[in-house]
């Protein structure tokens, strides 16, 4: 009995958010984009590629009330996918796979943070593997497919807004959204700023990310540490200390989170409060 086992390199749905990705890195930076010209290259509407693509993106993106319903969609998603030219789509993946070793360390390339890696992992082995390969395992990421599929009301709302970020991403390659950015974010402080630009630096490169993030808390306890003597308010320093405290355990992530980003955000807030309290 055959294995079901993910395989990041082969996972199309995966590839593409990551090369997606790289391609908004590059453009923020100024960088002619490698990423965009994989992309143009071998997610073209006629490949069997930009097909699997399209059934990665349906298993996302719709939503369906019922387990009937969903069931059904699901069902005719893998019934589609067998329709696909395999040798084709084989021989795609591999001069994929080949080119992106050619232009990126593919270690790294791999290593990206990505929220939605268990749905992408779940959608590859629905697609690739069969019931009869392993019954248990199979049902097992079937389920689980198919209860994100149900999920309504403000998981649905999250869910499309998730998707609608993913095309941001996309659209990112026009100048003018680079420019509402800036607009929309003046008023951001100095280590706000470059937090934020290291986050997106960096969106591909987890363990430089996470490089800084350590420095970073660390900076920001000592700061706090530094700052609370301005406070006068007993119970505001015990916060103090408690917030202080909870960088630590940031500290201590093995894989950092888009949340993550927003609390060091939060920090250097409360900082710049702290420091107004001070010049009062």
């Amino acid at each position: 009995m055959k294995r079901i086992k993910h395989s990041k390199v082969k996972n199309t749905g995966l590839i593409f958010e990551l090369l997606v990705r790289q391609v908004a890195v590059d453009t923020m930076n100024n960088r002619r984009s490698k990423s965009l010209t994989i992309l143009n290259k071998h997610f073209k509407n006629s490949s069997e590629l930009a097909k699997e693509l399209k059934f990665y993106r349906a298993l996302q993106e719709e939503k369906f009330g019922t387990e009937p319903r969903a069931n059904k969609f699901v069902d005719a998603i893998i019934s589609a996918r067998k329709d696909l030219n395999e040798s084709l789509l084989k021989r795609e993946k591999y001069n994929l796979i080949k080119e992106l070793k050619s232009n990126f360390n593919i270690d790294e390339f791999f290593k990206s943070r990505v929220s939605n890696y268990k749905l992408q992992a779940t959608i590859y082995k629905i697609l690739e593997h069969a019931q009869a390969d392993d019954p248990a395992a199979y049902l097992h990421n079937k389920f689980a497919l198919l209860e994100y599929i149900q999920e309504k009301n403000i998981t649905a709302q999250k869910t499309r807004s998730l998707v609608s970020e993913n095309k941001d991403v996309r659209i990112l390659a026009s100048k003018m959204v680079i420019d509402k950015f800036n607009q929309k974010y003046s008023n951001l402080s100095t280590n706000q700023k470059i937090m934020l630009r290291e986050y997106i630096n960096n969106v591909t490169n987890s363990e430089k990310l996470k490089k800084y993030i350590l420095i970073e808390t660390k900076k920001i306890q000592k700061e706090l540490i530094s700052l609370r003597t301005n406070v006068s308010s007993k119970v505001v320093r015990i916060k103090i200390n408690e917030v202080t405290k909870m960088l630590s355990q940031l500290q201590k992530k093995h894989l950092l989170e888009d949340k993550d980003i927003l609390t060091m955000l939060r920090y250097y807030e409360l900082i710049n409060e702290l420091k107004n309290v001070r010049n009062k």
